[in-house]
């Protein structure tokens, strides 16, 4: 994998992480109930796709 190819890895991995952490503090900051749930649930699946991103720059 090419260094400009690990850079746009990086950068997907640090979008996403900003991405979940504003959702998460959206939903724990506005929302009730089931909602709440919902997209704090999705912030946490979306730290698999962040993982795998931040391994792919690594290697």
């Amino acid at each position: 994998m090419s260094p400009l190819d690990k850079m746009w890895a990086s950068f997907v991995a640090i979008g996403l992480m900003v991405f979940a952490s504003l959702l998460i503090s959206y939903a724990r900051t506005k929302t009730t109930g089931i909602l709440r749930g919902v997209l704090s649930f999705i912030a946490f699946i979306l730290f698999i796709p962040i993982l795998l991103y931040m391994l792919l720059s690594l290697f």
